[in-house]
């Protein structure tokens, strides 16, 4: 018995004509696609043209070119939100970064408003499958809830710990410090949810008062360059103060640009120059300060004093002044106390000196210098880069 031959409408067939005439498609291809006999398209092409002549040919080709335009259109915005995608999910393309980490930025960006964050789209540029992404995704939901408040306790735990200061990059940090597996994404996305608000910075405020007259011969040597080789090479000192319902305490530091370490740091209720140069000896007996090193500061009439001067020249150090009124010329030691103030003193009232000094030392000791990581060394610990630092220039 032959098989029944097949029909098809004119209206199909017109259909099919118009996509080859129209956008330039090969006859093969349109007719493998609709799944019909390659000559019997060509058929059906030939006669149309015959029919209609070169009528509409004009509007044919111009139409193909419009879609071949909006071909090309489409392809450059696919490949913009690629790019835009790229920079998003850096931290999950990073060598070592685990599959489960790239399906939980997927999951945490599948309702994205950028209509080229499909589910298709993110897991082709992220180098993943779409059915390993949904196999996890419909793992029993008490799997994926377990690991997900085990990781927010973890999150909860390392944000208290800092006394609620760490954002989510820090966390993260200290996340992978202990070999928990977790995209940055995620850690903020859980951070948000649990409502894990860091503390916000206030404004800057100048301290200490300008000495132009006695400055003016103390150059510049750091120009904004607060980075260092070696511990003991560069240093920065500034002035802040702290208020108690027994009045102002005054608080002057040293901090090696090196590991961004507090190495030395004085408190008074005075702002005599003694406040700078006690500040300068104490990280004298705690450091190495090496021949010819830089003290950088601003040009506080503390700090452009005699009695500061002849201790820098004790300790064989250089002075160094940026321009008055200008924080970013000292901006290192600006951050110090902008994070100071953000997540110890703006938090706590004093009643006493005494409780504000011994406040400031607990933060600085026991926290600062040796528990909170630091983003301009990649997160990385004060404390462990200093010591780390002089070990290896004590092996050379």
């Amino acid at each position: 018995m032959s098989t029944p031959r097949r029909r098809y409408t004119q209206e199909f067939k017109d259909q099919l004509v118009q996509e080859v005439i129209e956008f330039s498609k090969p006859i093969a291809e349109v007719a493998r696609e609709y799944g019909i006999a390659a000559q019997s398209l060509g058929n059906w092409v030939k006669k149309y043209r015959e029919t209609h002549g070169d009528a509409g040919g004009e509007e044919a080709t111009n139409r193909g070119a419009t879609a071949r335009e909006q071909a090309l259109e489409r392809e450059v915005q696919e490949l913009k939100a690629e790019l835009s995608f790229g920079k998003k999910s850096s931290s999950v393309l990073r060598e070592g970064s685990t599959v489960v980490a790239k399906y939980e930025f997927i999951e945490s960006h599948k309702d994205s408003p950028n209509p080229w964050w499909t589910i298709v789209h993110m897991c082709a540029w992220l180098g993943v499958s779409r059915s390993g992404y949904y196999h996890w995704r419909s793992r029993p939901q008490s799997t994926t809830a377990a690991r997900r408040e085990e990781l927010a306790a973890r999150i909860r735990f390392y944000f208290d710990d800092s006394d609620q200061t760490y954002g989510y990059r820090r966390v993260h940090a200290d996340l992978v410090a202990e070999g928990t597996q977790a995209s940055l994404e995620l850690v903020r996305q859980i951070m948000v949810e649990q409502n894990m608000i860091a503390c916000q910075p206030r404004p800057f405020r100048v301290t200490t008062d300008p000495d132009a007259d006695a400055a003016a011969s103390i150059p510049d040597l750091v120009q904004r360059d607060f980075s260092a080789s070696a511990p003991g090479q560069k240093f920065v000192g500034d002035v802040t103060y702290i208020h108690t319902w027994q009045g102002f305490m005054y608080l002057a530091t040293v901090i090696d640009c090196y590991s961004r370490k507090v190495v030395g740091f004085s408190m008074a209720d005075h702002l005599r120059a003694e406040l700078v140069v006690q500040a300068l000896d104490n990280a004298a007996a705690t450091t190495v300060i090496q021949q010819d090193a830089i003290f950088h500061s601003d040009k506080g009439v503390q700090y452009s004093s005699k009695d500061f001067q002849a201790a820098l020249a004790r300790h064989e150090m250089r002075a160094s002044m940026g321009r008055t009124g200008v924080c970013w010329d000292n901006s290192l030691a600006e951050s110090f106390f902008a994070a100071l103030k953000n997540e110890c003193v703006y938090r706590t009232v004093y009643p006493t000196k005494a409780h504000a000094k011994r406040d400031v030392f607990r933060y600085i000791e026991a926290f600062y210098n040796t528990r909170r990581r630091h983003s301009a060394l990649d997160y990385q610990r004060p404390a462990e880069v200093h010591y780390g630092g002089l070990q290896l220039a004590t092996a050379a």
